[in-house]
């Protein structure tokens, strides 16, 4: 068992406790309160957090950790499969390396979950998943698996197929592929289940069996637009589909917040601490988080790592308050909103009790630049310690 005590406890389920602590036992956590008494005979861990700030483990809602490692070049990168525009069959889960560096900075930040998968180059370019930080073997780490279907929008699309002199080469195109693909899964998915209900045999198909989760509405479209007109491209593509759909990086999403309120559509905003290097991120602003919140849209922020470093992500967190966005709702971004926005909220996000005991604890706020991570709590075991904390 672990016990964590007199902490400054930040549920993120409704509550905080200024002076508050945490039982844990087999994973998960089992009891929370302002004191928490023990039998004096059991074999129990304690950490004392007094002046501490408790949180549930960070999560990163959108990243390519592991799948385009750090430092090892093209012989690392695992994130694009540029030879077919339509690849929905791949799954992350067998690009994955945990041997990646940047899991230990996650560690070091308090960063206990991650939603990865491929990247923009395709219109559709796989299927992504969500895991833990922490560990050797992706299967032992995975928490949800399949958990989106990569889908692409604009220039990096446009770019990458532009160079092949083959299609897509427009917007017009990307749709126009995206929409043939779905049309022809949905005909599969209704060919498939007419058989199960007459008793025919039915011949599966590897490369459209991956779309059923997505059009029974178990996992979404995972759609990376960044310009205002791809943002309305996707949301209209999902609507004619009726799926699920994030809306992720949204880096004009200001400028259709209303639209965007109105599809009830998620929003992934990031990376923002990076240079405005592409036409479609022209106009990427740490002001959109919060102006997307105060449209009611429900936000996470994210680093897009390694395009910004995922050990920053707390950095763009404090960046989107300074420019608007509410501290809690920043909080609850990298928190409980980025765990609901990739259907795990029923694991992590959150400290309640009967979920993963996944906990951050920091020497003082986390959006503050001073700030360090004291320990890093994943399934109840610590996994990271800080130096000076050491025995």
């Amino acid at each position: 068992m672990l016990l964590i005590k007199d902490g400054n406890v930040f549920t993120m389920a409704g509550n905080k406790y200024s002076r508050g602590s945490i039982l844990i036992d087999k994973g998960k956590i089992v009891k929370i309160e302002e004191t928490i008494e023990l039998d004096s005979n059991k074999d129990v861990e304690i950490i004392d957090a007094a002046n501490c700030w408790v949180l549930p483990g960070l999560i990163e809602a959108h990243c390519h950790i592991g799948i385009k490692e750090e430092r090892k070049g093209f012989e690392g990168d695992d994130c694009n499969e540029m030879s077919s525009p339509i690849t929905p069959f791949l799954r992350a889960l067998d690009g994955i390396n945990p041997m990646d560096s940047a899991f230990y900075n996650a560690l070091s930040s308090g960063i206990t979950g991650v939603m990865v998968g491929p990247g923009s180059s395709n219109v559709v370019g796989g299927q992504w998943l969500f895991m833990k930080t922490d560990g050797r073997i992706i299967d032992d780490m995975v928490v949800l698996e399949p958990a989106a279907m990569k889908v692409a929008f604009g220039e990096n699309v446009k770019s990458t197929y532009n160079n092949k002199n083959m299609m897509p080469m427009t917007r017009m195109a990307i749709a126009a592929m995206l929409r043939e693909e779905l049309f022809e899964a949905k005909k599969y998915k209704e060919s498939k289940e007419a058989s199960m209900k007459e008793n025919k045999s039915f011949e599966e198909d590897f490369r459209k069996e991956c779309w059923l989760p997505v059009l029974s509405g178990s996992i979404p479209l995972k759609a990376h637009a960044h310009r205002a007109d791809d943002i309305l491209t996707a949301i209209r593509i999902a609507k004619e589909f009726n799926l699920k759909l994030t809306i992720d990086h949204c880096t004009e999403g200001h400028l259709v917040a209303k639209e965007i309120f109105g599809s009830g559509y998620p929003a992934i905003v990031g990376p923002s601490l990076v240079s405005r290097n592409k036409i479609e991120t022209q106009y990427a602003d740490y002001k959109t988080p919060g102006l997307l919140h105060k449209e009611g849209i429900k936000i996470a922020i994210t680093t897009d790592h390694p395009v910004t470093r995922i050990q920053d992500l707390t950095v763009c967190a404090a960046f989107a308050v300074k420019e608007g966005l509410d501290m809690e709702e920043a909080l609850r971004s990298i928190t409980i909103n980025a765990a609901e926005i990739c259907n795990v909220d029923h694991r992590v996000g959150s400290i309640e009790v009967g979920k993963d005991a996944d906990i951050a604890i920091y020497d003082g706020n986390p959006l503050e630049i001073f700030t360090k991570t004291l320990f890093t709590i994943i399934n109840g075991r610590i996994v990271y310690k800080a130096d000076e904390m050491k025995d």
